[in-house]
């Protein structure tokens, strides 16, 4: 038993390290939909992966990010608004891809797997590719962490500062799509934005700061992939859904008792 369950709770411990702050600037600057649309198109890329006959993980990635800069020509046309946009764009692409899978001839596919993830599937090998992208991810983050904070703040301010916001933008949105690329593989596309939104989301009730708010959100994130596969063991539960819950109770703990 600990001979699975360590490598998934490893894997799942250094997606957090990045995910706790990186949630912390999505819900800051509200692109929490854009998480959603990006974990939804996932399955356009994975059915692009089946019908090419490849690696359906890099036809995802190369998707995600092909939507990442698409989004930065729609914010500008104040014909569409952004969540119209990433309305259409998550349902109409996993609805293309759910079809496109149907008409894959002798093929079957579980799409259980795509949707949920599969935790505990999690190996050494994938521990070091999660590793890579993670410490990528966070040192890029550590870079920009003041400009993407003063955008935060006040924009205005950030361009007379010398900050260009687009383009900090554009950096949040594709540290997003690497880390959901790389998580989907393992949580799944429908579970995959809420390890990022709910422990931010609970951070911000006991933080007093933006550090303190990231460093609390990756502590919650360890707590919930802790004891969500000691329940997932325990109950012989989904691993990734239990993780979830456990986030959830923490939320639901944080609005009793957290600072108002």
């Amino acid at each position: 038993m600990i001979d699975i369950l360590f490598p998934a709770w490893l894997g799942a411990v250094i997606l957090v390290l990045a995910a706790g702050p990186l949630g912390c600037f999505i819900i800051w600057h509200k692109l929490s939909c854009f998480g959603d649309t990006l974990a939804h198109s996932s399955i356009l890329g994975i059915a692009f992966g089946l019908l090419l006959n490849i690696n359906p993980y890099y036809t995802l990635i190369i998707l995600v990010i092909m939507i990442t800069f698409s989004l930065i020509t729609i914010e500008n046309r104040p014909q569409l608004t952004m969540d119209t946009f990433l309305g259409i764009v998550a349902y109409s692409t996993l609805s293309l891809g759910l079809v496109i899978i149907s008409l894959i001839p002798n093929i079957r596919v579980d799409l259980i797997v795509y949707l949920f993830g599969d935790l505990l599937a999690i190996n050494y090998n994938d521990i070091w590719i999660i590793l890579i992208v993670t410490t990528l991810v966070l040192v890029i983050l550590t870079w920009k962490w003041r400009p993407l904070l003063l955008i935060t703040i006040n924009k205005e301010m950030a361009t007379v500062d010398g900050i260009n916001v687009k383009y900090n933008r554009l950096i949040l949105m594709f540290l997003t799509a690497m880390l959901i690329s790389v998580a989907i593989k393992f949580v799944g596309a429908l579970i995959v934005t809420a390890l990022l939104i709910i422990p931010a989301a609970t951070a911000r009730y006991f933080a007093k700061s933006p550090e303190q708010m990231a460093i609390i959100a990756v502590l919650i994130g360890i707590t919930s992939v802790t004891f969500g596969l000691i329940i997932s063991a325990y109950y012989d539960t989904p691993a990734a859904p239990s993780v979830v819950l456990c986030s959830t109770c923490l939320f639901i703990f944080s609005l009793l008792y957290g600072k108002s």
